[in-house]
């Protein structure tokens, strides 16, 4: 089972739509849609804003549905003069910029888990892999492959954009791909991040209105490529 999460949903619903005889389960006030699409079966959530939802969704998720793999899906801000609105970027590594224990001497974005402390959570290479082949094979995709930064804030500036790429060499900023890969890399879940870009690095006070612009139609481009994943994966 292929596991899907977004935040919102613009960035679930036409994955949904395209599901064979869909069944819904909420769990933890969170509604999740279990079909298949093709040959293959999905599960579907919004996880709502934030990275407590996110790991909430990817937790139960993981507990109720037994997914062997989870995609976050939806739509991100460039942090890289590389990346512009329409662009897509896929997750080599997820940080979580704003986990800061910097002053008892830790590295910024440490991560304390059960059994190692770390910055940069891997995506799955595999995973990764087949993503990027998707976006290459499709027309009008320019993606890339990075880091990319995750936190609990709207980051509308270009001086901070700018500090996450110099800091995590982030190619873009969201809101919950860090939690969740924080919550399938402790349950040994493969994993990976595909966003859009919705707003970019280009100005230093215009991503908000970027983002109410282009939001549906970068996330409609992440439907389209995650739509034909989920074709490939079922050959």
């Amino acid at each position: 089972m292929l596991g899907i999460i977004g935040a919102m949903d613009i960035e679930v619903n036409g994955i949904i739509a395209k599901m064979e005889e869909p069944q819904e389960k909420t769990v933890s006030s969170m509604k999740f849609t279990v079909g298949k699409i093709g040959g293959t079966e999905c599960v579907v959530a919004k996880c709502g804003i934030g990275k407590v939802n996110a790991a909430m969704c990817a937790q139960t998720m993981i507990l109720c549905f037994k997914p062997d793999m989870i995609i976050n899906t939806g739509i991100a801000g460039s942090t890289s003069d590389k990346t512009h609105i329409g662009s897509v970027v896929i997750a080599e590594n997820v940080v979580q910029h704003d986990f800061d224990t910097t002053a008892l001497g830790d590295e910024k974005g440490m991560l304390f888990l059960p059994d190692e402390n770390i910055v940069f959570i891997p995506t799955d290479k595999k995973l990764r892999d087949e993503l990027s082949a998707v976006c290459a094979s499709l027309d009008d995709v320019d993606h890339t492959i990075g880091n990319i930064a995750t936190g609990d804030l709207f980051i509308s500036t270009r001086e901070l954009r700018s500090k996450l790429n110099k800091k995590f060499a982030a190619i873009a900023c969201e809101m919950e791909g860090g939690s969740i890969g924080h919550v399938c890399y402790v349950n040994r879940v493969p994993f990976c991040i595909l966003r859009s870009i919705s707003d970019d690095n280009s100005s230093d006070s215009g991503a908000a209105e970027e983002y109410h612009v282009f939001a549906q139609s970068a996330a409609e481009k992440a439907i389209e490529i995650i739509t034909a994943f989920i074709a490939g994966h079922e050959k």
